[in-house]
């Protein structure tokens, strides 16, 4: 059965078309932190109240101690910041202000969530009508047959996380990385145990679906840690919450940093590196960084980033640590700014195990045409490089959007495996495992579809006189139609005075 990543969603949508009935005049951007900042209050606060009655339960009048929270990773929640006590005022007119209060109380008690939280409920421009029923529907999520609380939530964070991004287009690639392509990185990559980085982290869905992937194969959460940065303020604080509310541990850095000028992780070598960076982007400060240490494989062009990208995620590569990461299909074959040299370097190197052409229409965000590179410190297959074009997987789920399904993911990921096995066998228009001599025969050129070839097309029996006698025949009809409809305009427009 064909099952696309959003398939299944229903209290998930529920919470989101009652959300939106809050928006009002306000844009996608600023709505954002009011709906994903409810569902976080909810969820550390649904946490807190279940380990809460089950402290009343054993009797021995702990259940305001602290230390009983954070000791099982539960954000403790004061008195006054509780859902009771917010549901209570639902219909209040301080509901905005009651919420505010209710975050900057769990900041003062919570280290980890200091400066994270939003706290512009009681704006003006919020009505606080519909405040209230959204807090109203907040407070039923537990009446819902839909699997735990938690999961509840983070399901329905990462369901508004990425309708903001349909909403908000190009500014929503900042923080989010569709959902199939995140999968298909990690699935490739199998991050079972050990240390998981994202350079540019945005809104964390990379650990998100890491963590699912080591829990979906019977794995321990506690076996990954997790690492990463964000330069946007509220991006960072996104990614704050969406692992808070997944239960994931992440060092982030104490604040938003750029990652080329301010590594937060400088001594790090990760095990995974996956990591989706912002495309071509220009005036990231290369005049600076002239003699980075990153710059191995050579010094990265000052109008375009991918390469600065790429080397800065190769630096911080434990001995046998791999990446994936997302580029624009430019990398594959650019030799501006000195980016032909680098990727040249890079594939010498032997770094390089897998190219994938992605379809078109995947992001919100942009028509760019993407690939995913995995690279890798020790390959199993050495000097070899796997090709795949996936051009033509993919379902469309709107008129602009596509999503890359359940069998689709399984199929990248079993190439990826029978390669690494040393059992694939290559298939033309789809796959191919190439030798690095083969790759500078071809000037270094990394575009999957110069080495898989064209799908051989199946013989449909007829002859080739016959078929082009057909075919010309049709065609020449189409012809004399053509001539007799411009001959009808011709006249028509005469008609009225258009003479052609």
């Amino acid at each position: 059965m064909v099952t696309n990543n959003t398939a299944g969603i229903g209290f998930e949508k529920q919470i989101w078309d009652a959300a939106c009935v809050l928006r009002g005049n306000m844009d996608a951007s600023e709505y954002k932190s009011v709906v994903l900042g409810l569902i976080f209050l909810k969820y550390i606060s649904d946490r807190f109240d279940e380990k809460y009655q089950a402290l009343i339960a054993e009797g021995d009048g702990f259940e305001e101690d602290v230390d009983e929270y954070t000791s099982e990773g539960i954000f403790f929640v004061p008195e006054n910041a509780r859902w009771n006590v917010i549901a209570s005022n639902a219909h209040t007119p301080e509901i905005g202000t009651i919420i505010d209060e209710a975050m900057r109380a769990i900041e003062k008690e919570n280290k980890r969530l200091k400066d994270i939280l939003p706290k512009n409920f009681a704006r003006p421009e919020l009505d606080k009508r519909r405040l209230g029923d959204v807090v109203d529907l907040f407070t039923n999520i537990k009446m819902v047959d839909a699997g735990s609380s938690k999961d509840i939530l983070g399901r329905t964070y990462e369901y508004c996380l990425s309708k903001f991004a349909e909403q908000e287009g190009k500014l929503a690639g900042e923080f989010y990385t569709p959902s199939c392509v995140v999968r298909t990185l990690v699935e490739v990559l199998q991050p079972y145990n050990g240390r998981v980085y994202d350079p540019c982290c945005g809104s964390g869905g990379m650990f998100v679906q890491s963590a699912k992937f080591v829990e979906n194969h019977r794995g321990n959460i506690n076996d990954i840690s997790v690492y990463g940065q964000d330069s946007n303020p509220t991006t960072w604080k996104m990614a704050q919450m969406n692992l808070a509310i997944r239960g994931i541990d992440a060092d982030l850095g104490k604040f938003n940093a750029d990652t080329f000028f301010n590594d937060c992780h400088p001594t790090l070598r990760a095990d995974y590196i996956m990591a989706n960076p912002p495309f071509n982007l220009s005036d990231w400060g290369a005049d600076k960084l002239t003699d980075d240490v990153r710059w191995q494989y050579g010094m990265p062009p000052a109008g375009n980033a991918n390469f600065a990208w790429l080397q800065h995620m190769i630096h911080h590569l434990a001995p046998n640590g791999k990446i994936g990461m997302v580029l624009a299909n430019g990398s594959l074959s650019s030799q501006s700014g000195g980016e032909g040299e680098i990727r040249k370097n890079i594939i010498n190197a032997d770094l390089v195990e897998c190219i994938i052409a992605m379809p078109t229409q995947l992001f919100y965000t942009t028509q760019i045409p993407v690939s995913l590179w995995f690279l890798a410190k020790n390959k199993k297959q050495k000097g070899k490089t796997l090709f795949i074009d996936a051009r033509k997987l993919g379902t469309m789920v709107t008129r602009k959007l596509r999503e890359l399904t359940d069998e689709d993911i399984a199929k990248i990921a079993d190439t990826y495996n029978a390669y690494t096995d040393g059992t694939l066998e290559n298939v033309k228009g789809f796959c191919a495992v190439v030798d690095t001599e083969e790759i500078a025969k071809q000037d270094y050129i990394l575009t999957p579809g110069r080495y898989v070839g064209i799908e051989e097309q199946e013989d449909d029996g007829e002859p080739f006189e016959d078929k082009m006698n057909r075919l010309t025949s049709e065609l020449s009809e189409l012809f004399a139609k053509s001539h007799a409809l411009e001959a009808e305009i011709k006249e028509r427009l005469g008609a009225i005075g258009y003479g052609i």
